[in-house]
């Protein structure tokens, strides 16, 4: 598919391509909607094998943040962004200064964080060269990571889809698959270790697998072998699309439920899930722990308060489930009609406020 057309099918406003020789800069900055507020999005640092990889990835994560915001009732779009490289080896102060000089271009229509492959320590560079930047550290103003509301976020959403297909909450005895032990799923691995939870780990970095292992007492399978555990629940919490054709018959869980961004790799699949009868959990509702802490931050922060609209997590989840039962539709369905029904109302009340501005200015011009 052409790009113009590929914006064009999910209706994405800005795609930002930035380069700089010097420092090694190769960026893509994603618009997809800014009905609700500012588009608000991670920074991800990843060693793309093609350009078009990370084309995708980037279209893919930014319409995800609109509809994460979109149903966790935040007033911020959708958007994200990807810089091409090895984050264990091409990180430099000149990098991530550029890439905010070129975020500050945007006058505040992008907002940027933290994500997979970057840290506090870069935002607080990126911030450097612009204000639209959030989660850098707390001693610079900031209310620092947040990994730890994502990790509490998907702990709730896990024991409410446990609720759903247990008839219990608790995670007691439960076996459960964690694909990933970034810094998310390192969180989660001890809100999951503290309730009883049986937990088995990968990851293609094997110290994380070890120090997952030594401190949570998990066991741990190669990376690939992870789709083949028999488990209660499957929790991806690496990248995207996870969910496809090569690997969904060859899961044998009862639920899906992890912090990775963009699971299913096509929509259908949802549906695939649904009729092996997998309860999924989509991915941008149980992961918005990490937007609302941000979101947060915009409006001068407050972490009990912060952790109390993560913890609704666990009831958003729950509404999605009664929704996707009472329409006949899938769960990733239901989560994505809660999210364009909101953007769709705030659509209605903007343009007519629009109309209403228009007509009173039409009026004032006529009685001059």
């Amino acid at each position: 598919m052409k790009l113009f057309d590929r914006l064009q099918e999910s209706n994405y406003e800005q795609l930002v391509f930035c380069q700089d020789e010097v420092s090694g800069l190769k960026a893509i900055i994603c618009i997809h909607d800014t009905t609700l507020g500012p588009a608000l999005g991670g920074l991800r640092m990843w060693n793309y094998q093609s350009d078009e990889d990370a084309i995708e990835d980037v279209l893919r994560l930014a319409k995800g943040m609109t509809y994460k915001a979109a149903v966790a009732g935040l007033n911020l779009g959708g958007g994200k962004a990807v810089i091409i490289g090895d984050s264990r080896k091409d990180k430099s102060e000149a990098l991530f200064r550029m890439f905010g000089r070129y975020v500050e271009g945007l006058n505040g229509r992008y907002i940027t964080a933290e994500d997979v492959g970057t840290t506090e320590s870069d935002m607080e560079l990126i911030h450097l060269e612009t204000s639209y930047v959030t989660g850098y550290s707390s001693a610079s103003g900031s209310a620092g990571n947040p990994s730890p509301a994502t990790a509490y976020g998907v702990y709730q959403g896990i024991r409410a889809a446990a609720q759903e297909a247990f008839g219990s909450a608790s995670l007691e005895g439960k076996t459960i698959a964690v694909q990933g032990v970034g810094n998310v799923a390192f969180r989660l691995l001890g809100y999951l270790a503290k309730e009883g939870a049986n937990l088995i780990v990968t990851d293609i970095h094997e110290e994380q697998v070890a120090k997952a292992v030594v401190e949570y007492g998990a066991s741990s399978v190669a990376p690939d072998e992870i789709y083949d555990v028999d488990c209660d629940i499957y929790a991806p919490c690496a990248l995207g699309a996870v969910i496809n054709d090569k690997t969904i018959d060859r899961l044998k869980c009862k639920v899906v439920a992890g912090a990775a961004n963009n699971q299913l790799h096509q929509p259908r699949h949802g549906e695939l899930l649904q009729q092996k009868g997998i309860l999924y959990v989509p991915d941008y509702v149980i992961n918005a722990g990490g937007v609302i802490h941000v979101a947060d931050e915009l409006t001068g922060y407050n972490e009990d308060r912060v952790m109390q609209k993560v913890a609704n997590i666990y009831d958003t989840v729950l509404n999605i489930f009664d929704i996707a039962k009472r329409e006949g539709l899938t769960t990733h369905l239901a989560a994505n009609h809660l999210a364009e029904e909101r953007i769709a109302k705030m659509k209605h009340v903007r343009s007519r406020f629009n109309r209403n501005a228009r007509h009173a200015l039409n009026l004032e011009k006529n009685t001059r």
